[in-house]
């Protein structure tokens, strides 16, 4: 009778132990740590459970990094990389994985699902550049090594509703029988004149404090250097150069100037030259 009772313990552990190593296995990779930070940020798990972080909290992988109102945030990542969030961002870490001796496993894959930030590349987007990808509502960036702000405003719901029926139509192959996307739509969607509630007209803009970057969507492909600032109103529109800034606001404490580059919106230029390419 002790013998069956014996090795269904063993078994009983040995399957305990299993479950252990695939959790550490599973377990998120931690990707970056919070520095600075000017009020509430929150962090929603991949699990569901929300998480209030403070500075020295770290973020992991599957994070979804929320700021709250007059909130700015900055993270510096395990290449030395550092995202600084404004308020009202909502910002998702959907892959992260970087290893100072095995540059083959480099991964970085980032949404800024709604609001603004400043990216300055690290070790990973210098060495790796085509394994960073940082994903918005109207196109994907890809970091060339440099430093640049980038922010999305959402557009009011109705004209998203507009443009997300005409996306799936043409998607799906009925582009032909779908009725055409009218000039009243596309000006709900970015109009280039003034807005109808005050702030930025709907649409991803760019400002290139230093390097290159290229932005591009199915409306086209548009260039910017040092000092320029960029918008594309969505998906289909084709992005434009803007012979000055649109607007765009990202002003840190003085505390968060420790970072290279000048956050002002005016421009001015950091310290490396470097590019990046919106895709």
């Amino acid at each position: 009778m002790s013998q069956p009772k014996k090795c269904t313990a063993i078994k009983a552990l040995l399957a305990l132990a299993l479950l252990f190593v695939a959790g550490l296995a599973c377990a998120a990779q931690v990707a970056g740590t919070v520095v600075h930070l000017s009020g509430p940020l929150l962090s929603k798990k991949a699990d569901g459970s929300v998480k209030v972080l403070a500075v020295k909290s770290e973020v992991e992988q599957g994070d979804t990094l929320v700021s709250q109102k007059n909130t700015y945030a900055q993270i510096k990542f395990i290449d030395n990389s550092e995202i600084t969030l404004r308020p009202g961002t909502t910002f998702t870490i959907e892959s992260f994985a970087f290893d100072s001796d095995k540059p083959d496993t480099d991964s970085a894959s980032f949404n800024l699902v709604k609001g603004g930030l400043r990216s300055i590349t690290g070790l990973l987007g210098k060495r790796n550049k085509e394994k960073f990808a940082l994903k918005t509502p109207t196109a994907t960036i890809g970091i060339r090594g440099t430093t640049f702000i980038a922010e999305f405003v959402e557009p009011e719901p109705e004209a998203l509703a507009s443009m997300n029926a005409y996306l799936l139509a043409s998607t799906a192959g009925m582009a032909g029988s779908a009725p055409p996307l009218q000039p009243l739509q596309l000006a709900q969607l970015a109009p280039p004149g003034a807005p109808k509630a005050p702030g930025l007209p709907p649409g991803l803009y760019v400002q290139v404090i230093d390097g290159l970057i290229s932005l591009s969507n199915k409306g086209g492909t548009q260039n910017f250097a040092a000092g320029q600032f960029g918008y594309t109103a969505n998906l289909i529109q084709p992005p434009v150069i803007v012979p000055r800034n649109p607007g765009i606001q990202f002003t840190p404490p003085p505390t968060f100037s420790a970072s290279p580059g000048n956050t002002n919106g005016s421009g001015a230029k950091a310290a490396a030259a470097v590019d990046c390419e919106v895709r």
